[in-house]
């Protein structure tokens, strides 16, 4: 027996250890977008945080660029649970939910102060709509304000009747039909091949999609219109959130707080210099005239009286917060 002992106790030592590797949790985080976009850098940063503040327990393992699931896809896999954690854009889900509209309206907040106030005002009702699907919101951050693409210069809404403008959301659908253009659903990586096959010729977006989809290979003009300022979401299975202990679901959240403040930084820093690359890779980036503003904003009331009337009492509830 006493012989044994030594041995028992290496077997012991493996098993502990064995046991310290289980307890590791892994997480398989999808994103839409590239790594050059800030949203990617900041959830890369983001999990990071993380890492840290749990001595490496809780690993959130980025896909980058819609590699591991597409972006339509990315809310339905992290409600199933086939993936714990995700982000997407906001206004993805439109159509499930008018809530999820409210940071889509042209000129209801065309400047991050406004979008930080609109923020704030909508927050407790998109969290009770994903809490109502078994999901938790970390943050949210924004995209810089959104513009419009062009091949040649625009100076009223009547120069962008007919022309076939990319979708990304249920909004800019509905933003396409009342400039009286077709809009064609293509998510971002997939851009450049449709302005190069014909099948979009025109797109309202951030400047950071501009950049990131090189669009001066196949636009000349952008129309700084600051319409709206959308924002992304990092959402999380509240099942796999509550299997965490303490110690972990606190890491996650401080993280998420952290990611949030950084983010909106990001936002406003890579608005200046992803508008300033557009203007030296030689597109011709313009203010909007007074009669294209006049006619977007009429075009956003009409938009901002429809979502209003389609969210019902939750509109008056983050109009009345807003205003």
């Amino acid at each position: 027996m006493i012989a044994i002992k030594p041995l028992a106790l290496t077997i012991l030592g493996i098993g502990l250890l064995t046991s310290s590797s289980y307890a590791e949790t892994k997480w398989d985080m999808p994103t839409p977008y590239g790594d050059g976009v800030h949203h990617t850098k900041n959830v890369r940063s983001f999990a990071e945080d993380v890492s840290k503040a749990t001595s490496g327990e809780l690993n959130i393992v980025v896909h980058s660029g819609a590699s591991l699931i597409k972006h339509p896809e990315i809310h339905r896999a992290v409600r199933t649970g086939q993936v714990p954690i995700g982000e997407m854009f906001m206004g993805l889900l439109g159509n499930d939910n008018p809530v999820f509209k409210a940071d889509n309206i042209p000129f209801l907040a065309s400047d991050f102060d406004s979008a930080k106030s609109l923020w704030k005002a909508s927050r407790p009702a998109i969290e009770r709509a994903l809490d109502g699907e078994g999901l938790k919101l970390l943050y949210a951050v924004p995209w810089p304000p959104q513009g419009f693409y062009t091949k040649k210069p625009i100076a009223s809404a009547a120069d962008l009747k007919g022309l076939k403008m990319r979708a990304y959301s249920p909004t800019t659908s509905r933003l396409a039909v009342l400039l009286e253009a077709t809009p064609t659903t293509v998510q971002t990586p997939e851009i450049p091949q449709a302005f190069s096959t014909g099948i979009i010729n025109a797109m309202v977006t951030s400047p950071s999609t501009g950049v990131s989809s090189q669009a001066w290979d196949y636009v000349s003009d952008y129309t700084d219109t600051q319409a709206w300022i959308p924002k992304n979401m990092v959402i999380v299975n509240a099942r796999a959130f509550k299997r965490l202990n303490d110690a972990q679901q606190k890491a996650v959240m401080d993280a998420a707080a952290a990611a949030e403040v950084r983010g909106w930084e990001m936002a406003m820093a890579e608005t200046e210099a992803k508008t300033a690359m557009l203007a030296e890779k030689g597109m011709n980036v313009a203010d909007p005239s007074a009669q294209l503003k006049s006619d977007l904003q009429a075009i956003g009331k009409t938009m901002g009286d429809e979502w209003a009337s389609e969210a019902g009492d939750v509109a008056k509830e983050i109009l009345s917060a807003y205003q």
